[in-house]
């Protein structure tokens, strides 16, 4: 008659619970073996010395202990079958059936050795290395069957020894045995062999699971703890392929998105449609702590794994073998986000890859819906401007809500500008030194220019103000894909091409970028447009101006293809060109030499804004504004400066601070601040030498006497 399981002891601790009743009868082996081995090291080193009560057998030479296995060997059968204690429990061992039990849930010890074909002696040796992690009592009682008081923990040779079978144990010893395959005992790293002494080694996680198999693993997203998020109908034929395509060994599916997008909501929303859960790793796992035991776990569950945003970042740039090898052979789907333009699959393994799964972006609309749910009590003035703000910040979820908290928490007397502020900070572009952020300094009123080239300008201020409203309301979006203007500021040097980007930058209150080419141009094939890449995708976050200075230098005329180089040096102007017609914002380009351009680039500008070389009162105007406010400048001839020297705007400026600093240099602390025409002269002459112009005694005219004098 077996022995009912309930009157078992389990284990060593007699309240150590066991949910799996299978795995409650394989521990029961483990202990009523150790019970019996005990005895009989009692019976062979106490030398018939009848044992205190608790007391474990005293500890003899190992090496004799191990020549005994021969010698005692019928000794030993025939102790087990006469000594009343030993006969005993032999006779538990013996009526000690496995639960007669259908189980079939995923997860619990039956499933497990029926997935894993586990024979008896492996499902002994998983159930000595659950003791050793899950019964502190256990210790030395291994220690005592050992022989050995420095190995307190079940090993293969406790397992070999205490198992009817030897050679069946030994073959559980090797790296591609199911037990170290799929993770649920640990081989150490570069070993092919457990060693027969090492500890049965079981993660802590993975003895969790199998003692309580109920028991949700750490990181698991319900599908009742979030809504899930619908699937669009572009998603179907990704829907489709994993519900055809069950895992039967590493499957890793590249998610690609932009940056903040909540991948976690994306991959339960795939879970859930497949009849599976979902566990989020948290962001301390990596490959050498903790991820063989995590993925186990969820295997055992039968989850899905979403792995952290930073491991394509950290764990694969140096190759992905190091954490996919180990853990190949597990049937298991992971979720691999991305941001970088689809380079997921990079060092990856091509037969564990899906095809990459490209998740769409917000939409205005569902930004505002996101927006107007957050902000729905706020002021006024805030959730009227939610409709421009979800416009010009196309930013993912997350940093989506993270706007919405922050403004929500801005006060009943926040505005639109608040707002805006609050989205702008959130959308912080991510350009790596690509490019440097420029603080606009001057107005559009400010500004001296013809009135055909300020007339321009002042449409192109027009047109960013109303471009959300053309693109959403009046439906221009779908057929011009939300694009932003492009603009082309052309003209001699000098001539006020930066000053009026950043006169447009705060005109419309946007952030403004000068792109550094220095940094941009690589010689190395391909790198260009990496640059080139990496800055149009951070600048999509929100709309901003871009400020391409000498642009010639990026967009210059495609050549005649000779070589490689120029091969993909078109390559780069192509897609650098259809980039431009996608950005969103406002990108305004700057170049000195317009006849250079490619004319497929210039036919996809809205605006050229020709900044001609400064006529006579145009300079006079620049003379009287270029000097701060608080400068005494009232004896400066501006209308003859003007008229006798032909210099742009920038060379003026650069002469009126030169002026500045000879003047304040001449004149006491105390002095009010004064700008003579000796000053303006003297750096006038300074500025056309640096242009390797004249600078002869005519050209200051009825000043030169001055100016001598002065000097």
């Amino acid at each position: 008659m077996s022995t009912p399981l309930a009157a078992t002891p389990v284990s060593m601790n007699p309240d150590l619970g066991v949910g799996d009743p299978v795995c409650a009868h394989w521990l029961a082996q483990v202990t009523w073996r150790l019970r019996r081995e005990i005895a009989w090291c009692w019976h062979q080193r106490g030398h018939g010395t009848a044992p205190a009560p608790g007391a474990l057998p005293p500890i003899t030479d190992p090496v004799q202990d191990s020549l005994d296995l021969a010698r005692f060997r019928d000794d030993k059968r025939a102790f087990f079958a006469e000594d009343v204690t030993a006969r005993y429990l032999s006779d538990c061992i013996a009526e000690l059936e496995p639960p007669r039990l259908r189980l079939n849930r995923q997860g619990d010890w039956a499933w497990l050795a029926r997935t894993c074909d586990l024979t008896p002696a492996a499902q002994f040796v998983l159930a000595c290395a659950l003791a050793g992690r899950v019964d502190a009592a256990i210790g030395a009682v291994c220690a005592a069957c050992q022989n050995d008081l420095s190995r307190p923990w079940p090993t293969l040779a406790l397992a070999q020894r205490l198992w009817d079978e030897p050679m069946a144990v030994a073959a559980c010893a090797d790296a591609s045995h199911a037990l170290f395959r799929h993770g649920l005992l640990h081989l150490p790293s570069g070993r092919e062999v457990l060693d027969w002494h090492q500890a049965l080694d079981m993660p802590a996680s993975v003895a969790h699971a199998l003692l309580n198999p109920q028991s949700s693993p750490r990181g698991l997203l319900q599908n009742d703890d979030a809504p899930t998020r619908d699937l669009p109908r572009e998603m179907q034929a990704v829907l489709a392929r994993l519900r055809s395509d069950p895992p039967t060994a590493m499957q890793v599916l590249p998610l690609q998105a932009q940056r903040g997008t909540d991948f976690a909501a994306w991959a339960q929303a795939f879970s859930a449609a497949t009849g599976r859960g979902l566990c989020v790793l948290s962001d301390d796992i990596t490959p050498e702590r903790g991820l063989t035991a995590a993925a186990t776990v969820c295997w055992l569950r039968g989850v899905d794994v979403l792995l952290p945003e930073h491991w394509q970042e950290r764990c694969c740039a140096n190759g992905a073998d190091h954490w996919t090898a180990p853990r190949s052979a597990l049937p298991l789907r992971w979720y691999l986000p991305t941001t970088d333009g689809g380079q997921a699959a990079r060092g990856l393994p091509g037969k564990l890859m899906l095809p990459t799964c490209t998740l769409p972006p917000l939409d205005v609309t569902a930004r505002s819906q996101r927006l107007s749910a957050s902000l729905a009590s706020c002021a006024p003035a805030v959730r009227e401007a939610i409709p421009e703000a979800a416009r010009r910040f196309r930013m993912a979820e997350r940093p989506l809500d993270r706007a919405a908290a922050t403004a929500s928490a801005l006060g009943d007397e926040a505005s639109a500008s608040d707002l805006f502020a609050v989205c702008r900070a959130e959308a912080r572009l991510e350009l790596d030194g690509l490019a440097n952020a420029v603080t606009p300094r001057f107005a559009l009123n400010e500004l001296v220019l013809p009135t055909a080239q300020a007339q321009q300008l002042r449409e192109i201020v027009a047109a960013m103000s109303v471009l959300g409203r053309v693109h959403h309301d009046w439906g221009t979006a779908q057929a011009w894909n939300e694009s932003g203007l492009s603009v082309l500021f052309c003209g001699p040097p000098g001539t006020g091409k930066t000053m009026a980007a950043e006169a447009l930058a705060h005109e419309l209150d946007l952030p403004m970028y000068r792109i550094d080419l220095s940094q941009v141009v690589n010689k190395y094939i391909g790198e260009t447009e990496k640059n080139l890449r990496r800055i149009f995708d951070a600048a999509e976050t929100s709309d901003c101006l871009m400020f391409f200075d000498e642009a010639d230098a990026l967009f210059g005329k495609r050549t005649e293809v000779k070589d490689a180089h120029d091969r993909f040096a078109n390559i780069e102007i192509s897609y650098l060109l259809e980039r431009m017609e996608r950005f969103k914002g406002l990108a305004v380009l700057a170049s000195n030499r317009r006849k250079d351009l490619d004319e497929a680039f210039t036919r996809r500008l809205r605006h050229i804004v020709e900044f001609p070389v400064p006529g006579v009162s145009e300079r006079e105007q620049l003379w009287r504004q270029v000097f701060p406010a608080q400068v005494d400048i009232t004896e400066l001839d501006c209308r003859w400066l003007a008229q006798q020297f032909d210099m742009a705007g920038g060379h003026i400026r650069s002469a009126a601070f030169n002026a500045c600093l000879l003047a304040a240099s001449k004149q006491s602390t105390a002095s009010p601040a004064r700008v003579d025409m000796p000053h303006v002269l003297t750096a006038i002459k300074r500025e056309l030498e640096k242009m390797n112009r004249v600078a002869g005694r005519e050209q200051f005219g009825r000043y030169a006497a001055l100016m001598e004098v002065w000097a």
